[in-house]
């Protein structure tokens, strides 16, 4: 009997070590499969010299860090930033969008090809559009791009857009600097497609390029005036075949039209060039252009002070994004919104109502 209960009472002192140790008192060793993993602590210093010695996988796993949601890696980030910040700067920023079907993804494959032969380090930074149901995505630029993304000289990096204004991912910026500091000099940034929010684009890259089809008159219905305002090249894609023709009388059509519009940079005329990525025509050209482009606006000085609009506009679109973080996540504002947004729905008040409720 007395043994009996020295086994009770150890069975009993094992469930109070077990509640004391933050177990459930049942099972006072956590089974190593359920066990939390810990944290792996980043090298920031050793990550940002990896970044800078070109490691494609240490590039990979700073822009996985600094796309995280994790407050912890968001101070890495900037940490890892900071440290590569003196390092970036010397690339061509060149956006690249254009109407759904216009082929950018093949064109970015063709042209980044051509520049990694020519010896030059092209980084992709190419944006799928998220579900809006699921905020899923593709991610398969990879499989679109795959000679280019063997080639030594190239890196490709798909990236959701996660529902961002202007079809990029709301790090893209960051991202681009990481591969600046990684030693590309060419950046493409491929956009999910043609829409007002393109200013977005425009505000954060050097040369902004157009693809578009045959057919001027037509694809100008859908077009926004706005949209071949932004642009500083335009490319009439998919020139080969039955369809050079075409694409010569709509780069001619598209020259009468870039005559009357407000050019994108002071000091340079947009201009129109016929491309076939399939028979790799035109893209020689296209280089020409962006090469002469930058030579030009580099002279007039106006080069300097686009690359200071685009800090000004990043540090402008933080601010926002922080202020919209850090209203939603405000567990008070979630509750005062859900409430008006009820009263609203059942006619109790109009929604401009509901939003002063709210701000004042």
């Amino acid at each position: 009997m007395e043994e009996q209960n020295k086994g009770i009472n150890r069975g009993a002192l094992n469930v109070m070590a077990g509640v004391e140790g933050g177990h459930d008192g049942l099972n006072p060793i956590t089974p190593k499969k359920f066990r939390k993993k810990k944290q792996q602590s980043i090298d920031i210093k050793k990550l940002a010299c990896e970044v800078r010695e070109s490691s494609r996988t240490s590039l990979s796993k700073a822009i996985t860090l600094i796309e995280s949601a994790s407050s912890e890696h968001k101070e890495q980030a900037q940490q890892l930033l900071q440290e590569l910040l003196p390092y970036t700067g010397n690339s061509i920023r060149i956006g690249i969008t254009g109407v759904p079907g216009a082929g950018k993804s093949s064109f970015i494959e063709a042209f980044g090809t051509l520049l990694c032969n020519m010896g030059k380090k092209v980084a992709v930074l190419a944006i799928d559009p998220s579900s809006s149901l699921s905020g899923g995505s593709i991610l398969g630029d990879k499989t679109r791009m795959e000679e280019l993304s063997r080639n030594k000289n190239a890196f490709v990096r798909p990236s959701p857009s996660a529902g961002t204004l202007g079809g990029v991912h709301k790090k893209t910026r960051e991202t681009m600097l990481l591969c600046e500091a990684a030693g590309y000099d060419v950046i493409l940034i491929e956009t999910v497609g043609v829409g007002q929010s393109e200013t977005y684009v425009r505000g954060m890259v050097d040369f902004f390029l157009l693809l578009v089809l045959t057919g001027a008159g037509d694809e100008l219905q859908g077009m926004k005036k706005g949209i071949m305002e932004l642009a500083d090249g335009i490319i009439v894609h998919k020139s080969d075949g039955d369809n050079v023709r075409k694409a010569q009388k709509t780069v001619r059509e598209y020259k009468q039209i870039l005559h009357f519009l407000q050019p994108s940079t002071p000091g340079w005329m947009s201009r129109a060039i016929p491309v076939s990525s399939l028979q790799k025509t035109g893209l020689t050209e296209v280089w020409d252009m962006i090469c002469e482009f930058e030579t030009s606006i580099k002279k007039s000085s106006y080069w300097d002070i686009r690359r200071l609009e685009q800090t000004k506009e990043w540090f402008h679109s933080m601010i926002t994004d922080h202020l919209i973080d850090s209203f939603f996540n405000d567990a008070s504002k979630k509750t005062k919104v859900k409430s008006i947004e009820s009263a609203i729905l059942q006619g109790e008040i109009t929604v401009t109502q509901g939003v002063n409720k709210l701000f004042y």
